[in-house]
């Protein structure tokens, strides 16, 4: 028998609703798709389109001009650093040289979409994921939401 109430209290307002027994009810919500991994899975695809084409052998030709593309891609570019780990400046452009020439500007794109944080020269990826104005989750793939909480945290890549 489960200890958890609120899994009880869904199977009960099942078994309220459509009349079925317990065992029944159980099963059916066991059966449900959990949304926050339908959610996980759709904003995953997304991410996959955005920055799919954009990756050859690890590296990008360019840096893209729509900001929702850019964050995916400064996404993918933040899987290269540890969380939690501080880096020196010289190690940060090494790591985004791999990616692209133009290491300094992913820096800074990095540092101005609050992925990484600079202090006295030495830099981290974020403790947490950044709050957004309504306009910015506008221009940030649900990738965000979905995958950085979980990486910053140091969580298995999954996220659900």
């Amino acid at each position: 028998m489960t200890k958890d109430s609120d899994f009880k209290k869904v199977v009960r307002a099942r078994m309220a609703q459509t009349g079925e027994a317990y065992a029944a009810a159980r099963a059916a919500v066991l059966a449900t798709p959990d949304p926050r991994a339908e959610a996980y899975d759709v904003a995953r695809a997304e991410q996959e389109r955005l920055v799919g084409r954009l990756f050859a052998d690890g590296r990008i030709a360019r840096v893209p001009a729509r900001r929702k593309v850019r964050a995916a891609v400064l996404l993918e570019v933040l899987t290269r650093f540890e969380p939690g780990r501080t880096y020196s400046e010289k190690e940060v452009n090494e790591v985004l040289l791999g990616v692209h020439e133009d290491f300094a500007y992913l820096r800074r794109e990095l540092v101005n979409y609050h992925y990484l944080q600079r202090e006295d020269g030495r830099y981290r990826t974020a403790e947490q994921a950044p709050e957004r104005t309504a306009q910015q989750r506008q221009e940030i793939p649900a990738w965000e939401a979905c995958w950085l909480p979980g990486f910053l945290a140091g969580s298995p890549a999954s996220g659900h």
